[in-house]
């Protein structure tokens, strides 16, 4: 088989990494502090995540509760939602690496409102 009858996908032997080159490069990914520190970061995050979702679940038993027998919301209950809800959000970007800004208690203030240009480096949706 000569050159001009080979597939256009074959790529010649010289221009394949090495499997060395392939294990120094798995290596020190695996060596990686700042990839372990942020598996720590994540772990943490997660259960302060699971910890944000049972504390919504309250918020929406009392807010229900409440407007049960009162015909009313309580707005600081709505604003408790409301930023607890971000939260989870901004927990979420960063789990999934689309975010690098550590929520709220380490990088970031408690969220607010969706407009704080706290998770500003999110990933580009262009």
């Amino acid at each position: 088989m000569t050159t001009d009858d080979q597939p256009m996908d074959h790529v010649p032997p010289d221009a394949e990494p090495s499997s060395n080159e392939t294990r120094g490069e798995m290596e020190k990914h695996f060596t990686s502090r700042s990839t372990w520190m942020r598996l720590v970061f994540m772990f943490i995050f997660g259960l302060l995540y699971g910890l944000s979702r049972v504390v919504l679940g309250a918020v929406v038993v009392i807010q229900f509760f409440y407007v049960l027998l009162t015909g009313e919301t309580k707005e600081e209950m709505k604003a408790l939602g409301h930023s607890l809800a971000i939260y989870s959000y901004q927990v979420v970007e960063y789990l999934t690496f689309n975010s690098e800004t550590k929520p709220f208690p380490l990088d970031a203030p408690w969220p607010t409102s969706l407009n704080d240009d706290q998770f500003t480096d999110t990933v580009d949706k262009s």
